[in-house]
């Protein structure tokens, strides 16, 4: 079946719903999303949105701790339009219903670590998760938008396969997981909003849809990735084999939660002089270095200090779900661990969230913006996605329509289906742990190049399985996560130093002069030309 329309938007998570909103009053909207709108790594965000909001805080302070978090890797252009834009940003989300706690004073803002003030706004501890079903409400009212849940894309449609001398993107091929029938999309313009790749780990704090398939996707189609190497574990991962990875917030230390060991005692203030306050990856390491030093499973997080109250206030999610496995957050601390959490690398952009390829942009996690340098700052992501998404929006709506060329359907006459599913679920086991093993948050170059010549062996074959079967599902996310997984290590292997969230033990030294990680595609044919 082949669909046309003005816009096709790959993801719906905030910048793929952001943008849909913007575009939807005078353009043709189709919004694919993996599995339904509510389903996305946006709703899982419990902190909230990063935006100077407090006359007692300031953009050039907020500037300030996006790049120190970063390590001096940011795009400064960048980083000050999103900053600059973080206001205007909320005020759009208040317009459309986001409720938003409030205090004695107005809306009540938490201070999260590497924030030198109180600016992240929030709805208790579910943040993400009252945005998105504000916005998904909206999106299922608005006629102009065409919403293709359970819906997986596989690849971009681009001209240079069409008639010689054509450059752009005309939409993708997607796969309907319900029917298995691949839809034809045209689109004069489309929006990857696919978020990131954390489940390329094998423990995440991501939902099951992060498998890094719009940044997959952009590297075939020619874009350039950069900065993949950087890959945030979270610190604090609940602890507990049914919690699945489930995320204990920022705000939790931001509040006052302390990390402890078994003993009882601190150990931040030992690594870094802002303690449970300093940024995520400095964080990270310290809990790892502990548990690899003393034989732990596990550190803990302790806010039982703080009043029973407060703690049903602010943190009423984490306190039932804590409930449920048996931990009394006001009398009890948090078992937790660290678990990656973010890819701040991605398809490179311009401020427009234009990539390589004229008519794709990309926003949301799945670029690589300059934001947020070589570690992101809390609650910096949320803010990222809403800005670049009426970024996208507004350049789109400046373009004319325009007509589009005859796409070819999805050919799938050579190929059968598969003889054993096994190899997928077999080959997606054996990728996470080798990456969780080898390219973690402490790396060395053998353990990279373990991973490589791994990564070599998962990429011939899947290729191999891709080309002769059927596509389904879980091919199609297997496929996307051994390419980015692919794209880390390479871009890891390139960076000689130390800096924000990757640290080497070969290069442990940051360098004077900080430079992108910047890779390109070798021009290659698709197996299925």
């Amino acid at each position: 079946m082949a669909l046309r329309f003005d816009v096709l938007i790959i993801g719906s998570g905030l910048a793929g719903q952001a943008a849909a909103l913007r575009l939807a009053k005078t353009r043709k909207v189709a919004l694919v999303s993996k599995r339904t709108l509510e389903d996305s790594a946006s709703s899982w965000a419990q902190g909230g949105i990063a935006a100077v909001l407090d006359n007692r805080d300031s953009i050039e302070a907020h500037i300030r701790d996006t790049i120190t978090a970063g390590a001096f890797l940011n795009d400064p252009r960048a980083t000050r339009f999103v900053i600059e834009n973080g206001r205007r940003a909320v005020d759009w989300l208040i317009e459309q219903g986001v409720p938003f706690t409030r205090d004695e004073g107005g809306y009540h803002l938490a201070r999260e670590g590497g924030h030198s003030a109180r600016r992240v706004i929030h709805v208790a501890d579910a943040t993400g998760q009252a945005v998105q079903s504000t916005l998904t409400s909206l999106i299922r009212q608005q006629a102009n938008i065409t919403v293709l849940e359970q819906h997986i894309a596989i690849d971009l449609i681009t001209g240079d396969k069409l008639r010689p001398g054509d450059e752009r993107c005309h939409g993708a091929y997607v796969l309907d997981s319900a029917s298995g029938e691949v839809l034809t999309l045209g689109a004069r313009h489309t929006l990857i909003a696919a978020g990131g790749a954390g489940k390329v780990y094998l423990y995440t704090t991501n939902p099951d849809t992060s498998t890094g398939d719009g940044i997959a996707m952009a590297w075939r189609a020619g874009c350039r990735v950069a900065n993949m190497e950087f890959i945030q574990f979270h610190p604090t991962c609940l602890y507990h084999p049914q919690a699945k990875s489930y995320l204990i917030s920022e705000a939790v230390r931001g509040e006052g939660g302390r990390l402890l060991l078994p003993d009882g005692s601190r150990f931040m203030p030992r690594h870094d002089t802002r303690g449970e306050l300093a940024p995520r990856d400095v964080v990270a390491r310290a809990i790892d270095f502990e548990m690899k030093k003393r034989g732990l499973d596990c550190v803990y997080l302790d806010i039982s200090h703080k009043p029973a109250d407060f703690l049903h206030e602010h943190f009423p999610n984490i306190l039932a779900r804590c409930r449920d496995l048996g931990i009394d957050i006001t009398r009890q601390p948090i078992p937790v661990v660290p678990a990656a959490h973010y890819t701040c690398g991605g398809v490179v952009t311009d401020l427009r969230a234009r990539t390589d390829l004229p008519g794709l942009y990309v926003a949301g996690e799945a670029s690589c913006t300059g934001l947020h340098g070589a570690n992101r700052l809390a609650s910096n992501s949320l803010l990222e996605c809403l800005v670049f998404a009426e970024a996208a929006a507004n350049d789109i709506l400046e373009q004319p329509t325009g007509d589009l060329p005859q796409l070819p359907p999805w050919d799938a006459s050579r190929v059968s289906d598969p003889d054993e599913e096994i190899v997928i679920s077999h080959n997606w086991d054996e990728l996470r742990r080798f990456m969780w093993d080898y390219v973690g948050i402490v790396r060395t170059t053998k353990r990279l190049q373990r991973a490589q010549n791994r990564i070599r062996l998962l990429v011939r074959e899947i290729d191999d399985f891709y080309s002769q079967f059927r596509v389904s599902h879980d091919l199609i996310e297997l496929r996307n996560l051994v390419v980015t997984a692919d794209l880390i290590i390479r871009c890891a292997l390139r960076r000689h130093e130390s800096r924000g969230l990757h640290f080497s033990r070969n290069y442990p030294e940051t360098l004077p002069r900080a430079r992108n990680t910047v890779i390109r595609r070798r021009p290659r044919v698709d197996l299925r030309d």
